[in-house]
Parts: structure tokens; sequence; C-alpha cells
């Protein structure tokens, strides 16, 4: 039987540091399933999915546990892994003039929506004509039952003029 863990990991970034994870899930019989990672003002931040034989499950969390006391690592078990097998599950693009709040408030669009995020990557980049700062997101969601995608793009294009919303 397996057991799923989800890892959190944030650090100091440096070389070698997802080698001597990789090293303990691989020498304590794990299988490193799925990660997003990313370097964030020096830091590194990562999130891990990874199976494990239930019986070797707490020899793994241990020896993740002492790999480095500059890490700040927190694990979770999970029973199952969670599937939207009727849900629709589509990607959408955000880009926009950047402003406080704005992940707020398409965050609030899409929960007065009932749809749920999968997936989120933003970014702020320096605009080419202007110099100011364009907020981009990709994002997976996954959609309700009946809600067509009309709405969606509507509830988020109310947020700002200049907000291109687009949807694959």
């Amino acid at each position: 039987m397996q057991t799923l863990l989800v890892l959190t990991v944030i650090g100091e970034d440096k070389p070698g540091l997802v080698e001597s994870i990789a090293q303990v899930i691989t020498d304590n019989s794990g299988n490193w399933l799925e990660s997003s990672m990313s370097q964030l003002a020096g830091k590194f931040a990562g999130v891990l999915l990874v199976s494990v034989n239930t019986d070797r499950t707490d020899p793994l969390i241990s020896a993740l546990s002492g790999l480095s006391e500059d890490l700040k690592l927190v694990i979770e078990k999970v029973n199952t892994r969670s599937e939207h097998k009727s849900a629709q599950v589509i990607e959408l693009t955000l880009v926009g003039n950047d402003r406080p709040g704005i992940i707020s408030e398409i965050s609030q669009v899409l929960t007065k929506l009932s749809i749920n995020f999968e997936k989120l990557t933003t970014e702020c980049v320096s605009a080419p004509m202007s110099g100011d700062f364009l907020f981009k997101a990709i994002a997976n969601v996954t959609l309700p039952s009946g809600l067509a995608i009309d709405a969606l793009k509507e509830g988020l294009e109310s947020l700002a003029d200049d907000l291109v919303v687009e949807i694959s």
C-alpha cells in the first residue's frame, strides 16, 4: 500500500538543494511524483508530491526532517489523490497593469463562481514601452459543471479595462 506525502520546503537557495532532497527520497524508497519549485528573493521554495510504501513512510519523514537545519519543511500525509473526473479544467492567462490587491480581486471573482485553483503562476514584468509593471498570471482552474466560460471571462474583465483574459 502507498502513502502520498505533500512536502513544502523553504530555505536559502544554493546548488545541490534539490539533489539532496531527491537523494533522501530515493534512499528511503520514495518516488518523486510532482513538484513546483522556484527561487523567490534568494529563497528556494518548493512543493512536492511523493509516494512511498506505507511501511517506509515514517523513516522517509524522519530522514527528510533531519535533512538540514537551514530548511523549513512541512510534511502532510494524504490518503488518496483528489481527482476531478467530471469537472472541466481550463487554463487562464491574465495580463494587466499591476496594482495592489489584484490577486485578491481575481480570487474573489473565482470564488463567487465556485471555481477552484489547481495551479497558479504569477509574475510582474516591466511593460515594454512605459516601464510600468505588468501583472501576468497563468492559472489552471476547475470549473463547476454548468458554468458558462463567458460568465468567467465577463467576471474577470469587469475588474479592470486593461485586464486581458485568454481562456484555453
